[in-house]
């Protein structure tokens, strides 16, 4: 579990990029555990890179990376790395290329149409790939970012009273971050998309998967939902090759 160490981090250094190294490293762990290789050898694509911690991470590893974003905020260290410019709402996903391995980490609930972006992120995956995607939801503790806990008062009040308190913020509601929940992303997945979960839990604290399995209280129980994705004609029985008659 590495919410105790993510919340230090926070309180005495903010989200620098340790705060987003530490999620990263646990993160890649994760999929590691699931069956899942990483390293030399693997094309990555950073989703919603932000300043390329994640795919940073990656690189370290050996794998061979690409970033994507709408715009390129990644950090020197990285700059002469491949970047892809994309707006998932509105951009089509055909040119971004095929990947082994895509990270979309805390990109979703910044989407106006989180469903939609899903119902097509399956054209990223070469054959046999995965598919890594880590959200915030609404009903979290942190479901209103910098001005939590105040967004369990609605997308409305909750940043007004915030706002009363004289503190800045970045996020939007509306704008630039969106009310999404576990439970119907799951349906989605589960009903409408060309991809599947393979495995699913709290990403900082995955020992408790089970949380993800109980509605109404894994909205509130979830600092974050990461989900492991693959196509779902990756799991379609290949047909028996037939032996003609002479």
């Amino acid at each position: 579990m590495i919410l105790p160490q993510l919340l230090w981090r926070f309180v005495h250094h903010r989200d620098d990029p340790e705060f987003y190294r530490m999620q990263a490293v646990d993160a890649i762990a994760w999929i590691e555990e699931s069956g899942i290789p990483v390293g030399p050898g693997i094309r990555v694509l950073d989703l919603g890179c932000g300043h390329g911690v994640f795919g940073g991470e990656l690189l370290r590893r050996g794998c061979t990376v690409t970033f994507a974003d709408e715009q390129n905020h990644l950090l020197p260290e990285f700059r002469s790395c491949p970047f892809l410019s994309v707006n998932l709402d509105k951009d089509s996903l055909d040119r971004l290329g095929h990947y082994d391995l895509v990270i979309c980490s805390n990109v979703l609930e910044h989407l106006s149409q989180p469903e939609s972006f899903l119902s097509r992120a399956n054209q990223l995956l070469s054959p046999g790939g995965r598919f890594y995607l880590s959200w915030t939801n609404w009903l979290s503790p942190w479901g209103g970012h910098e001005f939590s806990p105040w967004h369990y008062l609605g997308p409305r009040i909750g940043p007004a009273i915030h706002d009363l308190l004289g503190k800045s913020r970045f996020h939007q509601p509306g704008t630039n971050l969106f009310v999404t929940s576990i439970g119907a992303i799951l349906r989605h997945l589960d009903r409408q998309t060309p991809l599947t979960i393979t495995r699913r839990a709290p990403r900082y604290y995955p020992e408790f998967w089970f949380l993800l399995h109980l509605p109404i209280l894994r909205e509130f129980l979830s600092w974050n939902c990461a989900l492991l994705l693959k196509s779902r004609v990756d799991s379609q029985p290949k047909p028996q090759s037939q032996t003609l008659p002479r």
